[in-house]
């Protein structure tokens, strides 16, 4: 008799394997998350692997104290890991189903019956659930799901073949429970003598199973101890037999593949093994010595080459880069690397630039001949990653520590120097240079102080930058203690006035050691040494070192009456910080308090994009206020730093607190998208929403997903968008598409066009260019394109361009400089070899000046084609993905296809033939009654003079008199 209520059969439903090996204290607690399952037909089977302590003891209790449910065995001999203790289980077990339980796991309550369930349902030889992984020495007993998406939802395969993730991530045979004859009838067993023995096991039950059933319920509980004495054995990684069974087992489980007729699965096994496996070992590199990393090395070059190639084109850039140095046993270039693997983002290679792209490592790999060569390049280009893009300030620098050594006094003084990567030399060689190291606590919350040392020598020296300080330790640092025991250092450096800050990178153990006396501010009991130390991430930081004697008493202090008080202090302390700087606080704060303040009579808010820019129609309207002279207090809001905004102004940071005082106490509030949706405007604040462009794709309302908003969802937009007192439309296309979809009424409708196209109305009468021309080191023999799409969701910020832009160049660089500008929530990257011919414009705040330098517009549906119109001038659609647009998206007011004015091209091909076969005096004339009609259509109100309109309704008194 099968099912869940299969008590009365004498063969239990379940059998219940649970592993033990020195863990008497955890073991009954395994145990009973077995037995109080809601599935009552469950024994257990415990085998000891040989135990030193009493865990054996413990099992023959529990199996005393539960003789029908339990049983305990003992192996003769400790095997040194999971494999045989788990055989001897499966030959002991007497159930219809088989689970594997770690001593110091636990069983979520209905792992059993749901298990259970899904296996007799259907059919399945094998059903795996979710297991979470639980740091229970977190305060928190924080929890990670492990690869969740694979249990988003129930579901059979017939074979492993149809999900190869499975095999590939979830290697774990703990969340799983198999037919027991299917284990019997495969022979399968958890090899022994090797560590790993999970990633094997489960290769063998997923190859063989007819049926896999995956639940979404929560099965297995991992618990997790991070600052464990004893290592578990796969976290052995200082081993290198650790490293050893590893590969080991991947060849093991590389030929079962090839024996099953599955080898199509090996190549999403490659992948994971150069993102995850590999990448494992390679992050503890710097921590090895010499003899290690040749042993490493010898044993993942024989593995890489069994690699597909094409793999590596799945995985990030730099787990590329580290898998190829590896290969070719370069240590020069690859414990550098290792760095940028450890820590995003940072630029550990000077880079090398070559036939327009970028490259990681020089010559001796990119020279190589044949398809290793071919290979290298492929490998080593890190163009897209648009490093040679930004500026110094922007980058996260490599700073290698090359020297460390105490002062021979022994007074607390050392000497350090290091070496900054100076990738592709962005610092230039007459750069003027200043530097300082930083000392600050680690602790965010108790980061009261910074301690900062002049840095005595800093200078080029071929690919890097070289320093050299001297810090006397005992002045310099000045702790509190206890709180603020570990003290990172940071190198500040200064280009020109340009600020990078870089950490400092130990690349070779032993390089930093020795003690040195420091002063507490508290007490010396609490410590009198720091020592050097070298953190996860391998960077330089110094740890508090109490006396002995004393941190015996500290300890049991900090475990006491007093240490609990202390510590329960600085939490509630901590959260009341934070809950004083949260959104919920200040959106209390600005309507209790600041709202309460007597209104500033001429004060004006301004904002661009969310803060984003100094641009649109609120910089016209702000800079027509101050042509004219008027007497106002402007407040500008920035996100991220207040370059490029007006000195003339009091900039304040978007949600910071002086920013929502000004927006309380304002006259006017001006912006082009909207102001924080959940601040209410006061009555005596005038709202002008200038927007930012009249629409092509449903707004508003219109929008099927807004329609698709509860009752009060929409209730809650329309009341911030309420708050517009006045609405800028530039035609009669705004109010039947804006202003409809916004619910706006018609006394808030102001129909004087945008600010920010009074420039262009005036720039279509010139024929000066404009200075932005030389700016941008164009040639004046060179015509103008711009290239300015549409937002596209891509998953990433970074947007990729459409067409081959190196290919555009080399056809039309000879006639054309071609003008790249990303919508601002895009990034777009371009690579060197098209320097001077494409150019990214995206950084200017302002479109409007670029779109008065351009000859002709390339767009696809940006709103950019309504103000470009207004000057005249040609313009092509390259509506790539058109249908897709249209029909999935959001919808659109009307065909662009009937209604464009200018050429519409599908395809790149299509593109380069447009601009080949007709020139743009050609396209002038052919589209002008359409470019007429066009403007009048979309830009009726735009005469030019809408910010002079603007100030004369609104602020003329506010002139001096």
């Amino acid at each position: 008799m099968n099912g869940v209520n299969a008590d009365v059969d004498q063969r239990p439903a379940m059998s219940v394997v649970v592993i033990v090996y020195n863990d008497e204290a955890r073991l009954p607690t395994a145990v009973r998350s077995v037995l109080e399952q809601t599935l009552r037909s469950v024994e257990v089977v415990i085998v000891d692997d040989h135990s030193t302590d009493g865990s054996y003891e413990v099992a023959a209790r529990l199996a005393a104290e539960h003789p029908d449910r339990v049983r305990a065995y003992r192996l003769p001999v400790n095997s040194g890991g999971c494999g045989a203790p788990r055989n001897q289980g499966i030959r002991e077990t007497r159930g219809e189903y088989v689970l594997f339980l770690d001593s110091d796991d636990v069983l979520e309550r209905n792992a059993c019956r749901n298990m259970l369930e899904a296996a007799e349902t259907t059919g399945a030889d094998l059903v795996s659930g979710l297991c979470v992984r639980v740091h229970v020495d977190t305060r928190t007993r924080k929890e990670i799901k492990w690869y969740p998406w694979l249990y988003a939802r129930t579901r059979t395969l017939d074979s492993v073949s149809e999900l190869p993730d499975l095999l590939v991530y979830d290697t774990l045979s703990t969340n799983k429970c198999y037919r027991r004859d299917f284990l019997v009838d495969n022979g399968l067993l958890f090899p022994v003598g090797i560590h790993y023995e999970d990633l094997f096991f489960s290769a063998q039950a997923y190859a063989a199973a007819r049926r896999i059933t995956l639940i979404p319920n929560r099965v297995y509980d991992w618990n997790v101890v991070e600052k464990a004495e004893s290592k578990s054995i796969s976290n052995r990684r200082a081993e290198i037999a650790n490293f050893a069974h590893r590969m080991e087992i991947h060849r093991r489980v590389d030929r079962l593949l090839a024996d099953k007729g599955m080898r199509e699965l090996k190549f999403y096994k490659d992948v994971k093994f150069l993102k995850h496996d590999l990448v494992l070992h390679l992050r503890d590199l710097p921590f090895r010595d010499a003899a290690y990393r040749r042993e490493f090395a010898e044993l993942a070059r024989a593995y890489l080459a069994s690699i597909d190639p094409a793999a590596y084109d799945e995985v990030e850039p730099i787990h590329a880069i580290c898998a190829h140095l590896l290969r070719m046993s370069d240590w020069d270039n690859l414990l550098p690397a290792v760095d940028t693997l450890t820590n995003r983002d940072k630029v550990s290679a000077p880079l090398v630039e070559r036939d327009g792209r970028i490259y990681w490592c020089a010559a001796e790999h990119l020279d190589a001949p044949g398809e290793e060569g071919e290979f290298a390049r492929r490998i080593l280009d890190v163009t897209e990653l648009g490093y040679h893009a930004r500026p110094v300030g922007k980058l996260f620098l490599r700073n290698e520590l090359t020297e460390y050594e105490e002062d021979a006094a022994g007074r607390g003084g050392i000497h350090l120097a290091g070496r900054v990567t100076n990738p592709l030399g962005v610092i230039p060689p007459g750069a003027r240079l200043t530097a300082s190291l930083e000392f600050y606590a680690r602790r965010p919350g108790v980061r009261f102080q910074t301690f900062r040392v002049p840095v005595a020598t800093v200078r080029h020296d071929g690919p890097y930058i070289t320093w050299q300080a001297r810090a006397d330790i005992t002045k310099t640092l000045r702790p509190l203690g206890i709180v603020d025991a570990v003290w990172d250092v940071r190198l500040h450096l200064e280009v020109d006035g340009e600020r990078t800050s870089s950490r400092l990178t130990a690349a070779e153990p032993g390089l930093v050691t020795g003690e040195l006396p420091v002063r507490p501010r508290l007490t010396r009991l609490v410590a009198d040494r720091v020592e050097p130390q070298i953190s996860s991430r391998g960077h330089l930081a110094f740890r508090l070192v109490p006396d002995k004697k004393a941190n015996v008493l500290v300890t049991r202090g900090l475990r006491g009456t007093p240490g609990r008080l202390a510590k329960s202090g600085y939490r509630k302390a901590k959260a009341l910080r934070k809950k004083a700087t949260s959104g919920d606080t200040k959106i209390r704060l600005y309507h209790e308090v600041f709202q309460r303040m007597p209104m500033q009579k001429r004060l004006v808010v301004f904002e661009s994009h969310l803060g984003r820019q100094y641009s649109d129609s609120p910089r016209a309207l702000y800079e027509e206020m101050r042509r004219q002279g008027l007497d106002f207090e402007a407040v500008w809001s920035y996100t991220g730093r207040p370059q490029g905004f007006p000195a003339d102004a009091t900039l304040v940071r978007r949600w910071s607190l002086p920013y929502l005082r000004a927006l309380a106490r304002a006259e006017f509030w001006i912006d082009n998208q909207s102001f924080p949706l959940k601040l209410t405007k006061r009555p005596g604040t005038t709202y002008l929403q200038t927007w930012h462009g009249s629409a092509l794709k449903r707004m508003g309302f219109d929008e099927p997903g807004w329609k698709l908003k509860t009752r009060a969802e929409q209730t809650e937009q329309q009341r911030t968008l309420d708050r517009f007192d006045h609405f800028l439309i530039r035609s009669e296309h705004d109010v039947r598409t804006l202003a409809k979809a916004f619910r706006l009424r018609e006394k808030v409708l102001l129909r004087v066009g945008y600010p920010r196209n009074d420039a262009l109305v005036q720039a279509r009468a010139k024929a000066q260019r404009p200075l932005l021309a030389a700016e941008l080191g164009i040639p004046a023999d060179k015509k103008v394109l711009l290239y300015a799409p549409t937002f596209r969701h891509q998953g990433q910020r970074r947007f990729t361009l459409p067409f081959d832009v190196e290919r555009f160049a080399e056809t039309f660089g000879d006639e054309y400089v071609l003008l790249v500008r990303a919508h601002y929530l895009n990034h777009v990257v371009l690579p060197p070899s098209v320097r001077g011919r494409v150019i990214d414009v995206s950084a200017h705040h302002d479109v409007t000046p670029v779109l008065a330098l351009a000859d002709a517009l390339i767009t696809d549906y940006s709103s950019v084609m309504f103000d470009y119109a207004l000057l005249d001038r040609p313009m092509l659609f390259f509506t790539y993905d058109y249908d897709e647009y249209v029909h999935e998206g959001r919808g659109t007011y009307f065909d662009l296809l009937e209604r464009a004015p200018g050429p519409i091209v599908r395809t790149e091909d299509e593109l380069h033939s447009v601009l080949r076969s007709m020139p743009l005096d050609e396209q002038t004339l052919k589209y002008a009654a359409a470019r007429e009609r066009f403007t009048a259509d979309f830009g009726e109100y735009d005469k030019g003079t809408a910010a002079q309109s603007v100030v004369d309704q609104f602020f003329s008194e506010w002139r001096h008199k």
